[in-house]
């Protein structure tokens, strides 16, 4: 026997949430839908509100969204998230295949750099480095250490900007082919290199900077502008400058 619809899109949620990509909120499920993502179920608490949304934000991807948007109690919905998000929507997407992710960032000659974040620790900064990354048209975004970067959090913060460039964790020894060049208070200014397009770009942690494995690969070491007694910036400030120099030079 046929579920009855409203039924189906809970139905394929709990069968995929275990493997899936959350998209939590409009805007993620927006730029994952603007960027390709295979996206099979979405719900909404408010169809109305959320098309109007579309209307008025993102009238390129509200056909698929009428498509896709199946409404919910709110209950139900809130059941299904971890943190509801303030426009009701939420959907589940297809990870990239990380075989097509690799091959990406192994890409030569590349247009772009990669951008290595060392050991990060917190997933909102992860999150707003991979969308300053997709809005530069950087290669991609690799994590070392045990940080998912497809965590929900990361995703959330990214705003769904993970299927516009390729996001992978990776050991030191595998980062991708270019020549390093790690961001050190000690370093040379930033302002007298040219950061070459297939740079691999490395900042540490927040907390403790460069690991010892990954400043053993270094070939440059960078520093950015910066005020006596200022002990340092917010890591995607960091990830910003260095990205905004290398296209202005």
């Amino acid at each position: 026997m046929t579920e009855p619809r409203d039924r189906e899109p809970l139905s394929a949620w709990h069968r995929l949430a275990d493997t899936a990509v959350l998209l939590d909120g409009f805007h993620v499920l927006k730029h994952a839908l603007r960027f390709d993502a295979e996206v099979p179920v979405a719900v909404t608490t408010d169809r109305t509100a959320a098309l109007a949304l579309a209307d008025e934000l993102a009238p390129d991807v509200r056909e698929p969204l009428d498509v896709l948007l199946a409404e919910v109690p709110e209950a139900v919905y809130r059941a299904l998230v971890p943190r509801p998000h303030p426009t009701g929507v939420a959907a589940l997407a297809v990870r990239p295949s990380r075989d097509a992710n690799l091959r990406a960032l192994a890409r030569m000659p590349r247009t772009a750099p990669v951008i290595v974040l060392d050991q990060p620790r917190n997933l909102g900064n992860a999150g707003a480095v991979i969308r300053l990354a997709a809005g530069f048209g950087a290669t991609g975004v690799v994590t070392t250490g045990t940080l998912d970067p497809w965590h929900p959090t990361v995703v959330r913060g990214g705003a769904g900007l993970h299927f516009a460039t390729a996001v992978e964790r990776l050991a030191v020894d595998e980062l991708p082919s270019g020549p390093v060049f790690a961001l050190d208070p000690e370093g040379a200014d930033v302002r007298e290199l040219k950061l070459p397009d297939d740079a691999v770009l490395a900042f540490g942690s927040e907390r403790s900077g460069l690991s010892g494995e990954l400043r053993s690969r270094v070939d440059h070491l960078v520093s950015l502008p910066m005020r006596p007694q200022v002990s340092s910036y917010n890591l995607a400030t960091s990830v910003a400058m260095a990205l905004f120099h290398w296209s202005a030079s």
